[in-house]
């Protein structure tokens, strides 16, 4: 902020004349508040309120002794008045990192903020950070507030001054153009970075080395740097850090480390120095994560600890360190590394080392704010620096392009030897083999046609076979699944219903009896059906039984809904036999007064089909019924077996025998439907 105060006490001014207040319509060009009669000032800790401020008593005369530091802040106290008939706007001009403002206007006073160090969200004034509006309406006289803080303590402190409105747009004005060409070349910088970044980027997304990966983290801690002391310009388009004024001087000497570290790496493997020299090459590894480790310690310093002084001299004092080890280390380089591309590194690195030097040098000798000098110019350390960053970069993108010529030029020479090499031995294996690879091929032809016929038979008779044992099960199954007592049960329960004069029931009997015969034909053609299409015909059976039966046997059917199990295919009538099974070998020989057969459909993952009952259990059953025995499981275990053979998706079969204390208290069948 130094250069705007340089810039602006060049101007020949005169102040206003002030009695009571200070009156604004006579400022005809500034006036310093310092040492004026009608400012009072305090000295405070920068966590007092203004409440606290408007109540204290202890206000003095303003006068150079007040001063801020991280620890203290100062508070002024005046009248400012305009006597004129108009709007009358004045501007506050200060360098410390706050300035808060309040001005009453009745009750009330209004806060504006500003400062170096406010977030472009909170400053009242958007177009510059050092220069805080107060607007006062005609023949208005108001009580004017101004809290001064900062964190970090300035070398050279500032006072307070008022602007008038045409010596503010003066003032911004010159400013604006005395910084136009550094801010161009900065954007230019970036946009140049930017541009290369964009292509390295490419390279590593297509050949993911490391090389390209240093150099893209070369160029992006570069990029941030530039961004960094973009936010110390007037800029405003693309300059972000002007949101996290904090963070953009905190980062602007880490990242510097931070570059120079992955620019260390680069040049590691874009000169592959551990071929000539491993020693050289350790010491520049070692050096490049001391970059790493200094950019983060100098990164929680700058975080904790905001002491500028200490800061230079931990900056003066590593660049003491750092550029008399990088001088001795480029020459050690050259001495021992004689790659193809040294040249651009001698080139590059020479251009840095003597931007980095002649930067600092400028910067700690003034030369930037001597009259008549070369470097009189806004920013001129931090350009120059950049200037050599640039050149640097631009030599290292050539040695990329020129690494990757050399490389394919390497590939191919490499390729054309490996070629006529194997032209020469082709030549030989085919003079000294061309007899027993004719007989080799014959004998694979043959071989080949052998294999080929005897993999098609075989692949018939498997399929054949299967076929034959698939119809025989479907035959098998077909004449199971009807049981003949069924059948005939089922007519006398129909010749009932006729006797007894129920013809509405008789004929709704017939047509669901008719249905389910219908539907068992026509799905047994099938080699799969919905398993939607399967509860049909297992609603139609149930409902028949139920009839047969009578009420001591009820039925449940749970299911979330019809169109998802639609999703899911089994071989058809694979669950008639054993809801058959249930009802005839488990159910109907039992004396339990209720009856329960539950047939749960569970699709919250894959298909499971739970079908269970109250009857007797398998061993009873098969006590009771050792002359007849149901084929009707073991037929579709086989069905299954064949089903889970030619199909991607399976159904496993699983049958429990439920039993408490001992004592059988039904089965459970579970199939389970996986891919």
């Amino acid at each position: 902020m130094k250069k705007i105060i340089f810039i602006l006490y060049f101007l020949i001014l005169k102040t206003g004349l002030l009695s009571a207040q200070i009156v604004a319509d006579s400022i005809v060009s500034y006036l310093p508040l310092v040492n004026q009669t009608e400012v009072m000032a305090l000295s405070t800790g920068n966590e007092v309120s203004f409440e606290d401020i408007q109540k204290n008593k202890n206000w003095k005369p303003y006068d150079s002794t007040y001063t801020t530091t991280p620890k203290i802040a100062i508070w002024l106290k005046f009248k400012i008045k305009n006597k004129s008939k108009h709007t009358l706007k004045v501007y506050v001009l200060n360098d410390d990192n706050y300035i808060t403002i309040y001005m009453q206007n009745g009750t009330v006073f209004k806060e504006s903020k500003n400062g170096y160090l406010a977030s472009l969200s909170e400053r009242a004034n958007k177009n510059e950070s050092y220069f805080t509006e107060i607007t006062l309406s005609p023949f208005h006289e108001s009580l004017c507030f101004i809290k001064l803080s900062s964190e970090y303590q300035l070398v050279n402190p500032n006072y307070p001054v008022i602007y008038s409105r045409l010596n503010y747009l003066n003032a911004t004005y010159i400013n604006t153009k005395w910084e136009a060409k550094s801010i161009g070349f900065i954007y230019f910088y970036l946009v140049s970075l930017f541009s290369i970044f964009v292509f390295a980027w490419a390279f590593w997304l297509r050949l993911r080395q490391k090389l390209y990966f240093y150099y893209l983290g070369y160029l992006f801690f570069q990029i941030v740097f530039g961004l960094t002391v973009l936010a110390t310009t007037t800029a405003t388009v693309g300059n972000i850090f002007l949101y996290f004024p904090h963070i953009s001087l905190m980062l602007s000497e880490p990242v510097q480390f931070v570059f120079i570290g992955f620019y260390i790496f680069f040049i590691l493997n874009l000169l592959e120095i551990q071929k000539y020299d491993k020693t050289l090459s350790k010491v520049l590894y070692f050096f490049g994560m001391f970059c790493f480790f200094y950019a983060i310690s100098r990164l929680i310093f700058n975080y904790y600890w905001r002491d500028l002084e200490l800061g230079n001299a931990i900056f003066t004092t590593v660049r003491l360190i750092v550029l008399p080890l990088n001088f001795v280390l480029i020459f050690w380089i050259i001495y021992k590394v004689k790659h193809p591309l040294i040249k651009y590194f001698i080139v590059g690195n020479s251009f840095f080392f003597i931007g980095s030097i002649l930067s600092s040098y400028v910067a700690y000798s003034n030369l930037f704010l001597k009259e008549g000098s070369i470097f009189n110019f806004p920013h001129s350390p931090n350009i120059i620096f950049q200037a050599s960053l640039l050149i640097e970069v631009l030599c290292f993108s050539i040695a990329i392009g020129e690494n990757i010529f050399l490389l394919q030029k390497e590939k191919a020479q490499t390729s054309k030897k490996l070629i006529a090499q194997l032209q020469k031995n082709q030549v030989l294996q085919e003079n000294m083999h061309l007899e027993l690879d004719k007989k080799i091929n014959e004998k694979t032809e043959e071989l080949l046609q052998l294999y080929s016929q005897m993999e098609k038979q075989k692949e018939k008779e498997i399929k054949n076979s299967f076929s034959q044992r698939l119809k025989e099960m479907e035959m098998l199954a077909l004449r199971s699944q009807m049981n003949p007592h069924f059948v005939f049960n089922s007519l006398n329960s129909l010749k009932n219903l006729i006797m007894n004069s129920y013809v509405d029931d008789a004929v709704t009997y017939l047509d669901n009896f008719s249905i389910l015969l219908r539907g068992i034909l026509q799905n047994s053609s099938k080699n799969v059906i919905t398993v939607e299409e399967e509860l049909e015909i297992l609603e139609l059976y149930l409902s028949l039984e139920r009839n047969r039966i009578g009420e001591s046997f009820n039925y449940s059917i749970i299911l979330s809904s019809k169109e998802e199990l639609s999703q899911y295919t089994i071989p058809p009538l694979l669950l008639q036999p054993f809801v058959e099974n249930a009802i005839w070998h488990g159910l109907n020989p039992s004396r339990k007064p209720e009856k329960k057969l539950n047939i749960i459909f569970d699709t919250t993952q894959n298909l499971k089909i739970t079908i269970e009952d109250n009857g007797i259990g398998r061993q009873a059953s098969e006590n009771i019924e050792k002359l007849h025995k149901s084929m009707g499981t073991s037929i579709t275990k086989e069905r299954l077996s064949l089903y889970n053979h030619i199909n991607d998706s399976k159904m496993h079969l699983n049958i429990i025998d439920l039993e408490e204390n001992g004592i059988p208290q039904g089965t459970k069948i579970i199939l389970t439907y996986n891919y």
